[in-house]
């Protein structure tokens, strides 16, 4: 590859949420990807930094994917350059997370040819058929306990004991095929029942427990609606299993369609601020988190149904748009006539963002 302008070459980009280096806060960045090192700029207002703020030289890196020590962040990965120096970056999804992992190690690999591994064992990809020494386990838990993705926790009571924070059986059956993790309820039997055999999982009460005690042959897990199991106690210190307790059950129990960074315009401060935007259907719900932030709490919804959502003109700035902006701009104007704009990375992800809102109004 010959040497390249900065306005040009550019093989990936896109917001991440970064680590600091000084002040171990988080920060959302835009970040470029070259062919030789990672940029990363800072959005001011609605618009990029025309210089950037900082960047990762890519010769001799190896890059950690996925990157588990992060309380509430389970979709980090980290990078360490020749000097030793780690950064760690957080993704919005496990797809986009792995999509800069494999794009950042494929420069890598252009940079250092004699050296095949650049990326760590522990980034390992799904396969379609399930063969159990080819699955990640802890990847598999991991995305089990994904706060916004995960299996969602309730509580139940079962013969006079009440038990919280867990799941049924068939719960976890049902997550494993839908997010395709197991092919039929069979290997998602199979992938749990590993899952206990390693202790990520365990029984509570007594219709699991003593499935347990008697699974002197086949399978351990119960696909039942009626046995109950929750996360080993290593995880739950990890603090993900915190209630949102600011949020009805309802608003935030429906089926998680659609996630990423999008910019959104303050209602009473006409700031724009990145955040990391999840849409729900069933019922329909556009909850809005700071990535900034370790809460899991939503810091503010959108109640879907009769909304109005419309692309608005990228020439000039419309009406109600405040300050300088990038563009790919559209609007959300609910029942109560409240006015939500917002602001997509790019044009493509704008139209995906509105056809799959218009979906669920």
């Amino acid at each position: 590859m010959g040497t390249e302008s900065e306005n040009n070459g550019v093989l990936k980009e896109g917001f991440l949420v970064k680590r600091g280096h000084v002040v171990q806060n988080w920060k959302v960045r835009w970040f470029v990807l070259k062919s030789d090192r990672l940029l990363y700029y800072k959005y001011e207002g609605g618009k990029r930094d025309s210089c950037h703020r900082g960047t990762i030289p890519l010769s001799v890196c190896k890059i950690t994917c996925p990157y588990l020590e992060y309380e509430n962040r389970p979709l980090v990965m980290k990078l360490q350059t020749s000097t030793s120096e780690e950064h760690f970056l957080e993704a919005c999804t496990r797809e986009e997370r792995d999509e800069w992992a494999a794009a950042i190690g494929a420069v890598v690999q252009n940079l250092n040819p004699q050296n095949a591994q650049t990326t760590s064992p522990s980034q390992v990809k799904g396969s379609t058929s399930l063969q159990l020494h080819n699955v990640n386990l802890s990847q598999v838990v991991d995305s089990m306990y994904d706060v916004h993705t995960g299996v969602r926790l309730c509580s139940h009571v079962e013969q006079g004991s009440s038990y919280t924070n867990c799941f049924s059986g068939s719960a976890v059956v049902d997550w494993l095929v839908f997010n395709k993790l197991a092919l039929t309820r069979v290997e998602a039997v199979t992938l749990a029942s590993a899952l206990l055999d390693e202790a990520s999982l365990r029984p509570i009460g007594i219709r699991s427990a003593d499935a347990l005690r008697n699974a002197a042959l086949g399978e351990q897990f119960l696909d039942d609606s009626t046995a109950l199991y929750c996360f080993s106690q290593s995880f739950q210190k990890r603090g993900s299993v915190k209630a949102e307790k600011s949020r009805s059950a309802v608003e935030l129990s429906g089926k998680v369609v659609k996630r990423g960074y999008l910019l959104k315009q303050g209602h009473k401060v006409k700031n724009w601020k990145v955040r990391l935007f999840v849409l729900r259907a069933e019922p329909g719900f556009l909850h809005y988190y700071d990535p900034s932030k370790d809460d899991i709490t939503p810091v503010g919804s959108i109640s879907l149904r009769g909304c109005l959502v419309s692309a608005l003109d990228d020439n000039g700035i419309p009406s109600g748009v405040k300050g300088k902006v990038q563009g790919n701009l559209f609007k959300i104007i609910t029942q109560m006539d409240t006015h939500y704009y917002i602001q997509a990375p790019a044009h493509e992800e704008r139209i995906d963002w509105i056809q799959a809102i218009r979906q669920l109004t």
